[in-house]
């Protein structure tokens, strides 16, 4: 088991873990970063690759009851699993706790939080900007629609958008309740340069984004 890098009680100040995972290379913090009525997730680091990731936590004993959401909850980790896309929040270690009668799951952390809160806090942005994150949600979604077997999200909206405020970069996270539909939807050529069906898709999300800018409407 990898060592804690804050484990020698002479270094006052480190920032202590919580909880690591079984093998020791993930520490999570005390520092929550989001929250919903089945998970939450919290600010932890990668020791062996120096990054900081999202630990996202279910408590199971609260659907103890309810078999078909701890099944929706590990469709989610399996679903994950399949994927790999860099407009898709990706997965690094998936585990259960018996102890605590949790689920756990490691996912690479986007440091801007959602794509709602975000927007609230920078209410200047242009069509422009708007665009290129709209192009990159339309990328993620080809990558799941003509993925084998086929994704559909189901929930897609800003709070299941996560941004990269560094570097413009956003990812569609959150396939809590995304469906597997067999076949992949057969790929449209649409990322030509002259693919009036790109033009569209990326003016009707961008349109939505601009809405929720100016009159803070849901999109």
């Amino acid at each position: 088991m990898m060592p804690a890098v804050n484990s020698d009680p002479s270094d006052k100040d480190s920032e202590p873990f919580i909880e690591t995972d079984p093998t020791g290379r993930y520490g999570r913090y005390n520092e929550l970063l989001g929250s919903g009525a089945v998970k939450k997730v919290y600010r932890a680091f990668d020791q062996e690759e120096g990054i900081e990731v999202a630990w996202n936590q279910v408590k199971l004993r609260t659907f103890c009851d309810d078999p078909a959401m701890i099944e929706r909850l590990f469709s989610e980790v399996r679903l994950l699993k399949t994927l790999a896309n860099k407009n898709i929040i990706s997965l690094h270690y998936v585990w259960r706790d018996e102890d605590r009668n949790t689920l756990n799951f490691i996912t690479e952390v986007c440091t801007s939080g959602n794509l709602r809160e975000y927007r609230k806090k920078h209410r200047h942005v242009s069509v422009k900007a708007l665009k290129k994150w709209s192009k990159q949600i339309l990328k993620g979604l080809n990558y799941l629609h003509t993925h084998e077997p086929c994704v559909i999200h189901r929930d897609l909206n800003c709070s299941n958008v996560f941004v990269n405020g560094n570097t413009g970069q956003v990812k569609i996270g959150d396939l809590g309740v995304a469906a597997i539909v067999g076949r992949a939807i057969r790929r449209i050529r649409c990322w030509g340069r002259r693919s009036s069906w790109r033009r569209s898709c990326t003016m009707r999300i961008t349109r939505s984004l601009w809405t929720y800018t100016r009159l803070g409407c849901a999109c």
